[in-house]
């Protein structure tokens, strides 16, 4: 995928602790520290957004829904 360059501003000491990173070869480069970092908050971001979203779910509501119609197809299910 092509990448954009952006201009960004950090704190001096955000910026020390980053050329760390850097410097210790966890990360090649400024940016690449800078993508990985935004990609796991935009992560956090999507899977915080699913748990709000389940967590508005009734589970009766959904057990009910789940068993629909389920009576006429009992009958042509296997004994076990």
């Amino acid at each position: 995928m092509p990448k954009t360059k952006i201009a960004i501003t950090l704190e001096r000491s955000v910026l020390d602790e980053l050329d760390d990173l850097v410097a210790n070869r966890s990360f090649s480069n400024r940016s690449q520290a800078i993508e990985a970092a935004v990609l796991e908050k935009l992560d956090r971001l999507r899977k915080t957004s699913l748990l709000a979203e389940l967590d508005k779910i009734d589970p009766a509501e959904e057990k009910r829904l789940a068993e629909m119609g389920m009576a006429s197809e009992l009958a042509t299910w296997p004994e076990y």
